[in-house]
C-alpha cells in the first residue's frame, strides 16, 4: 500500500513520477452530487483510433488519487500505441463500496461511449490495469461492467476481501505504534471526495483499520461475518465464469500488504474456469514493486503491454 512507504518517501516518489509523465487532458467522467470525478486521458492523438488501457489507482479504496499511474507503465503503454485513461473514483469511508464499483463501470461506460469523439478512443477495445486496490477494482470490472474490458492486469490485486487477511487484526500492520480512534476517524470527513486535498491523513484511517481488521465494515457498510453472502458480489474470486476476460496477475512473494496468496486464489479459479491468464510471481517482491531489481520492473512491464497487445 502506498502508506507502507514512508511519507517523505511517498511524496518523492509523485514527484519523480509527475516530472516525468507528459501532461494529461483532463476530463470530468461523471458527478455525485457536489462531487466531480475526473479522469486524466493521455495519448489521443486526432485522426488516429487507439485501444485504451483505463488505469485504476490504488490506495485501499482509501487513498490516492488519478495521478498515481506508475510513469514508466505509462510510456510503455503510449509507446505501444495505447491511449491512457487514469480515472478517480469517491473513496471510503465517505462513500461506500456499491457506490465505488457505480463509478468503476460508469468509467468504463464512459471510456467506451465519449471516448470516441472526446480523444478517438476506440470503445470496443478497453483493457483494464491498477494496482492494489485498482487492482481490486481492476478484477471487478471482470464481471461488472458490461461489456467486460478485452483483457486485465493486475498488479498485487486481490479476489476476497472478507478474507482474514481483510478482515482481522493484521500483524504486519500491528508492529506500528497502534493508531487512536480518535486520530483515525479525524483523518476523514463525511462528504464524499474523489481527489483527496494534498496534505491529508488517510493513511493513518487505513492504518487504523488494519490493525483492529475492520476495513471490510469501513469500506462497505457490512459486517463481513454475519452479511458474508452480502459480500459475494464484490470477491472476484467468487465471479469468475468462463466468460471472465483474459487476466494477467503480478505478485510478489514478500508482500506484507496484501497475501501473494490473493492471486495465487485468482489464477486457480482461472485455471479451473479455462479463462487465458497467466501469473507472474516476483521472487521476494515486496508491495509495489517495492525491493525489486529495476530490470526486472523493466521487463514486467513490457510483459504486461504485450499481454494488453494482443487482447486488443
Amino acid at each position: 500500500m502506498l502508506d507502507a512507504l514512508g511519507r517523505r518517501e511517498f511524496l518523492a516518489l509523485l514527484a519523480s513520477q509527475a516530472a516525468t509523465k507528459p501532461a494529461p487532458k483532463t476530463y470530468t467522467y461523471k458527478t455525485a452530487g457536489p462531487c466531480e470525478i475526473k479522469a486524466d486521458v493521455y495519448g489521443a492523438e486526432g485522426g488516429v483510433r487507439k485501444p485504451v488501457l483505463m488505469w485504476v489507482h490504488g490506495g485501499a479504496l482509501i487513498m490516492g488519487d488519478r495521478r498515481g499511474i506508475p510513469a514508466q507503465f505509462l510510456t510503455s503503454l503510449l509507446d505501444a500505441g495505447f491511449a491512457v485513461v487514469s480515472i478517480d473514483y469517491r473513496l471510503a469511508p465517505e462513500t461506500k463500496l456499491p457506490e465505488i464499483i457505480a463509478d468503476l463501470k460508469d468509467a468504463c461506460a464512459w471510456v467506451r461511449t465519449k471516448g470516441p469523439s472526446l480523444f478517438n478512443a476506440d470503445g470496443g477495445r478497453l483493457t483494464v490495469s491498477g494496482g492494489s486496490a485498482g487492482g481490486y477494482l481492476t478484477l471487478m470490472s471482470g464481471f461488472h461492467a458490461a461489456p467486460p474490458p478485452r483483457a486485465l492486469v493486475s498488479f498485487w490485486g486481490y479476489g476476497d476481501i472478507i478474507g482474514p487477511w481483510y478482515s482481522r487484526p493484521d500483524e504486519f500492520y500491528n508492529r506500528q505504534p497502534a493508531v487512536p480512534k480518535e486520530k483515525a476517524y479525524a483523518a476523514v470527513g463525511s462528504a464524499p471526495l474523489a481527489e483527496p486535498p494534498e496534505k491529508n491523513e488517510r493513511g493513518t484511517f487505513y492504518l487504523y483499520c488494519r490493525q483492529q481488521g475492520i476495513w471490510p465494515q469501513q469500506v462497505a457498510g457490512r459486517d463481513p461475518f454475519r452479511d458474508a453472502a452480502w459480500f459475494k458480489m464484490y470477491c472476484p474470486v467468487r465471479n469468475v465464469t468462463p466468460a471472465y476476460p483474459p487476466t494477467l496477475l503480478i505478485h510478489g512473494t514478500r508482500d506484507t500488504d496484501v497475501p501473494y496468496e490473493q492471486s495465487v486464489m485468482m489464477a486457480r479459479e482461472l485455471e479451473k474456469n479455462k479463462v487465458k491468464h497467466e501469473l507472474i510471481t516476483v521472487p521476494d517482491g515486496g508491495h509495489g514493486f517495492r525491493d525489486v531489481d529495476p530490470a526486472l520492473v523493466t521487463r514486467i512491464y513490457a510483459q504486461a503491454v504485450a499481454f494488453l497487445k494482443r487482447a486488443v
